[in-house]
């Protein structure tokens, strides 16, 4: 299969990354209805907020259907750093290096707007999603108990530098 990555809104693209999240987070730790609503809801008021140039979203398709993403919400980049979000592979793309290089994409922006460092939000026991990352220059900076996804995990924070030229 020919996997196409592209930049920015797809008509349809709000509900399939709040799908591909909801299907994949229910089945492996039994994420709910506060968890699809949350991504579906931030999703929306960050994609009509988008700027360009400021903010991306890739987005990992084949056949014309949406099987993976990643944004990278740069409002707060000053003061905070830019935030990686929605970051996603389906199982028919999982495996076959989709994820490292929507990663890289949004990384490669990030540095080239000058985001002096990147952070994520996740959860201890995504054993491959943090390899991933630190492989990527992110380390872990925070770690506790919470609840924002609708059930209790220890959530971690990830940051990532700028690389140094």
């Amino acid at each position: 299969m020919d996997t196409r990555i592209t930049e920015g809104y797809a008509p349809g693209c709000i509900g399939r990354i709040a799908q591909l999240h909801a299907h994949y987070y229910a089945a492996s730790h039994q994420f709910g209805v506060a968890f699809e609503a949350l991504v579906a809801s931030e999703l929306s008021a960050f994609c009509l907020a988008y700027h360009s140039g400021r903010d991306g979203l890739w987005l990992a398709q084949e056949e014309g259907r949406i099987e993976g993403s990643v944004a990278l919400d740069g409002a707060q980049a000053a003061d905070a750093g830019a935030h990686l979000r929605w970051f996603i592979v389906s199982d028919a793309l999982r495996g076959r290096g989709t994820g490292r290089q929507l990663l890289q994409r949004a990384l490669d922006f990030s540095d080239a707007c000058g985001y002096r460092k990147v952070s994520l939000w996740t959860f201890a026991g995504l054993h491959a999603a943090r390899h991933l990352y630190e492989s990527c220059g992110f380390r872990l900076v925070h770690e506790a108990a919470g609840s924002r996804w609708g059930t209790r995990v220890t959530e971690q924070r990830f940051e990532r530098p700028r690389p140094t030229p």
